[in-house]
């Protein structure tokens, strides 16, 4: 989950959020949030956002012109009241009657700003030659259907046309999985992944991101396999379409896999079991191909691997 701080910035994943104000309150109980409807600030283009800002570019918003800001508002959901000096007029509307109410509101945007998103990225793909791109993303390909690929997802069977998207044959209903399927296939492809293997914290400006790994795909995967037999992991390794990985990196952990969330995008996984004597807790650790970014920005690689966490409990759970 988003939570949108005063500050302006992302923490957690995926893509359901709350909107916060300056003092990191959240709209329910916010002075600056009374009254104002949320929804309208997603529906508005940047422009119009723009237009109610001071134009002054003071970046007291955290943001270093009031156009950027206005981007950030109309795009991604950020805090119009992040602006001091912004223009309220005309957003007034019936306060949620509760939390829950504010809760389903905020659902609400984040899936339709998703749609929106989905078909932004339909539209970007579709000059795209798929006979051309298919080899360097590791997609299948057929001259006689020149419009759809097909590549695997966690072990899935994805059929992707430049209007829709199916997994195991049937609808990709979350828009998210769309929105990372499009992203992958919009890269065009990059280098071959080399095995070299990298942590998060090796990443460009991924400080920010280390924890939201960390809390919804390492954390979730080491609770799930902590206590279980050393080959569970091996055993659903089948499911995932996971192989051995490189002994020099796993040569301590008590089970490893890399799992290739997408053809070009392996996630190498590493769990060590606890330790009570020792004061050990259980940990997982996800490391990632050097070359990973190549193929999807920081945003989607984090959500690939809250995926791979999703994946691979369901799996634990289902084949215990």
């Amino acid at each position: 989950m988003f939570f949108f701080k005063g500050d302006g910035k992302l923490t957690g994943t995926g893509t359901r959020f709350l909107f916060h104000d300056r003092a990191g309150k959240n709209a329910t109980g916010s002075a600056a949030f009374a009254g104002l409807n949320p929804l309208a600030c997603i529906i508005m283009n940047p422009l119009e956002i723009l237009q109610r800002t001071p134009r002054t570019n003071c970046g007291e918003c955290g943001y270093p012109a009031c156009l950027a800001f206005a981007a950030a508002v109309s795009r991604a959901g950020v805090a119009i009241t992040l602006c001091p000096y912004v223009n309220l007029e005309g957003f007034a509307a019936e306060a949620p009657g509760s939390e829950k109410d504010m809760e389903n509101l905020a659902d609400q945007v984040a899936e339709e700003h998703d749609l929106a998103l989905v078909e932004n990225l339909q539209k970007k793909i579709r000059p795209l030659d798929f006979g051309a791109v298919a080899a360097a993303i590791g997609a299948g390909w057929d001259p006689q259907k020149p419009d759809t690929l097909h590549l695997r997802y966690l072990g899935q069977d994805v059929m992707l046309g430049k209007t829709e998207v199916l997994l195991d044959n049937a609808g990709v209903v979350d828009p998210r999985d769309q929105i990372l399927l499009y992203n992958y296939v919009h890269s065009g492809g990059g280098r071959k992944p080399e095995n070299i293997w990298i942590g998060m914290e090796s990443m460009p400006n991924s400080i920010s991101k280390i924890k939201t790994l960390a809390t919804y795909c390492e954390n979730k995967i080491a609770a799930t396999l902590s206590s279980r037999p050393a080959r569970t992991l091996k055993d659903i390794g089948t499911h995932l379409d996971g192989y051995a990985g490189p002994t020099d990196l796993s040569a301590t952990a008590t089970a490893s896999l890399i799992v290739p969330v997408l053809p070009m995008v392996p996630q190498y996984l590493l769990f060590w079991e606890e330790e009570p004597e020792e004061g050990f807790e259980a940990k997982a650790k996800v490391l990632f191909d050097h070359h990973v970014l190549d193929f999807l920005d920081l945003e989607s690689l984090v959500f690939s691997a809250e995926r791979f966490a999703e994946r691979l409990v369901y799996l634990v759970d289902t084949f215990r």
